[in-house]
C-alpha cells in the first residue's frame, strides 16, 4: 500500500443501479465536488454493461463507487487503464468498499487534500476456448465459477496449472479466486481466506466427488487452464456473479493475471483484519 498525496481534478460519480438513495447521493456527491471546483461526470445507471461515462472517457482520475460490492466490481472490470476507486457502502456488508454513508464527507475531506493510500489489488484475464476454436474473453476482479445447474449430474473438470496436470475433479463444480474474492464464494465453499495483495490464485472444488481434493492455493504468474469433460450436462461459467456464459463439452476456461490492476482508495485506517473482525464477527 502506498501514499497518495496528489489532488484529484477530473471525477467520475458512479451509483447502483436503479437504487434511488445511491442515485440521490451521486448528485449530492457531485454538487459538493463542483462546489469546490471539481470536474464531475455522473452515471446512475451503469445497466448489466460497464458504466457509460466510464467507456466512453478514459480521463478521470478518481472515480467514487456509489452502492457496494456488487457495483465496484463492474466499475473496476471496466477501466481500461489503473484509475483510483473509493468505494461507498450503502448496503450491509462489504469487503470492498472502503466506507459506509456516515463517513461520506469527512472522508472525501481527505482525498481531496491528499491524505490517503492507495492499494493495488490484482484483475484476472479470463479466456473461453471453445472446442470449435472460437474464443470469448472477459475479466475478473472476484472470482470465476465453473458449476453445474441444478438438475444436472456431477461434472468432471481437468485442471492444469502452469502447464503441468494437476487433477480431474468430479463434482458440481470449480471456483478460481483473486486473492480479493477469497472472502465471497470461496469462502462460502470452504476455501481459504487469503490476504488480498498476495499474489496467488486460489481454486476451491465446489462439492467434490472425492474428500481428498480440496482448495489449493497457486502463484498467479501461472496459467490456470480448466476443460469441460463431461457431455450432455448444463454447465454455465459465471464471472464476478454478474456476467458469463454457458460452456460446452471440451471447452477450455484460460485465467492468467491480468496487466490492470484495480486501486483502491484507503482513507478509514481500518485494515483487512479488522474488516475480519467485523464483517464475519470473529471473536463475538
Amino acid at each position: 500500500m502506498g501514499e497518495a498525496t496528489s489532488r484529484f481534478e477530473n471525477i467520475a460519480v458512479v451509483a447502483k443501479r436503479a437504487s434511488p438513495d445511491a442515485e440521490q447521493t451521486a448528485r449530492e456527491v457531485a454538487d459538493w465536488l463542483r462546489r469546490r471546483d471539481t470536474d464531475v461526470a455522473v452515471d446512475c445507471d451503469t445497466g448489466s454493461g460497464p458504466p457509460g461515462i466510464l467507456a466512453s472517457n478514459g480521463d478521470f482520475d478518481l472515480v467514487i463507487v456509489l452502492g457496494g460490492d456488487g457495483t465496484l466490481l463492474s466499475v473496476a472490470r471496466s477501466l481500461p487503464s489503473p484509475v483510483a476507486i473509493l468505494g461507498v457502502n450503502l448496503g450491509r456488508l462489504g469487503f470492498l468498499t472502503e466506507i459506509g454513508r456516515h463517513e461520506l464527507y469527512p472522508s472525501l475531506v481527505e482525498v481531496m487534500d491528499g491524505r490517503f493510500a492507495v492499494e493495488s489489488r490484482s484483475l484476472m484475464d479470463l479466456e473461453v476456448r471453445r472446442a470449435g476454436g472460437e474464443v470469448e474473453s472477459y475479466r475478473l476482479f472476484n472470482d470465476a465459477v465453473i458449476a453445474k445447474s441444478a438438475l444436472s449430474r456431477i461434472i468432471e473438470l481437468t485442471l492444469s496449472v502452469g502447464g503441468d496436470l494437476v487433477t480431474t475433479y468430479r463434482s458440481d463444480g470449480l471456483i478460481i479466486s483473486t486473492p480479493t474474492g477469497s472472502t465471497a464464494y470461496n469462502l462460502s465453499a470452504g476455501g481459504p481466506i487469503v490476504s488480498p495483495t498476495l499474489p496467488v490464485t486460489v481454486l476451491t472444488p465446489i462439492c467434490p466427488h472425492t474428500f481428498s481434493l480440496r482448495p489449493i492455493v497457486v502463484a498467479d504468474s501461472n496459467t490456470v487452464e480448466v476443460t469441460l469433460d463431461t457431455q450432455q450436462e448444463k454447465v454455465f461459467l459465471t464471472i464476478d456473479g454478474q456476467e458469463g456464459t454457458k460452456l460446452e463439452y471440451r471447452d477450455t476456461v484460460r485465467v492468467e493475471r491480468s496487466s490492470v490492476e484495480v486501486h483502491l482508495v484507503k482513507v478509514s485506517g481500518r485494515s483487512f483484519y479488522d474488516n475480519l473482525r467485523q464483517k464475519l464477527h470473529w471473536g463475538e
